[in-house]
This record gives structure tokens, sequence and C-alpha cells, in this order.
């Protein structure tokens, strides 16, 4: 674990097709800034991690158990433990800051690519 990191140098996370997560892991929460390109789609999931976020730049259609918000730049959300959720990307993509706790564990075992830019700064 590294004190200071610029995110262009991280290897991002494959989280699916056309979604990219650059990650930060302390020893029990993970911070993400997360790319998701136009139109992609985060398909319904729920995980032990409490997850709170908020939108960067772009915009997301967001479902948090049976609740449905269009989210922009500067929305924030909060996903309890085991909730169910899934989100679309709007037309521009999206991107958003995310933490989890406890850490994501399970990143571990997705596809890494080689450090590039995303999308946002």
């Amino acid at each position: 674990m590294s004190t200071f990191s610029s995110l262009g140098d991280l290897r991002p996370y494959v989280l699916r097709e056309g979604i990219t997560a650059r990650a930060v892991r302390g020893d029990r929460m993970t911070l993400a800034v997360v790319d998701l390109e136009p139109g992609a789609v985060l398909p319904e999931h729920h995980h032990e991690n409490e997850q709170l976020g908020f939108i960067i730049a772009g915009t997301m259609t967001f479902r948090i158990g049976t609740e449905t918000r269009e989210l922009r730049a500067g929305d924030t959300y909060v996903i309890p433990s085991h909730v169910p959720h899934q989100a679309n990307a709007g037309p521009d993509g999206a991107t958003v800051a995310d933490v989890f706790a406890p850490i994501r564990a399970d990143w571990e075992d997705l596809t890494r690519l080689e450090p590039t830019p995303g999308l946002w700064p």
C-alpha cells in the first residue's frame, strides 16, 4: 500500500465490459474511481460491502433496492450491505467515486489493465 498515488498510475480493474475501477485500498476500506463508458450497464448485484458514492461527471440511472433515480455530477448515494442495486451509464458515460467497507477483496480475482489515464480528471 502506497501512501500517495496518482489515479493515472493505478492499474484499473475490469469490473465488466465498459466499466473499470482504479482503487486505493487501505486495511479496512476501498476507495474507487469508476469509469463507465456511454451506455455501460452494471447488472443487478449485491455484496457484503457497504457502499457510499457520488457522481463526479456524466449521468447514471441508478436503482438501489426498489428506488430508481437519474443521478448527475454532485449527486450522492448510499447502498447498505446486501441491498440489490444496478446502474446504467448515460449517453456521455459517467465517472463515480465509491467507498466500500470492508475492502473489496473480491476484486483481486479480476482482470487488471496496465495504467492509463481515466476519463477523469
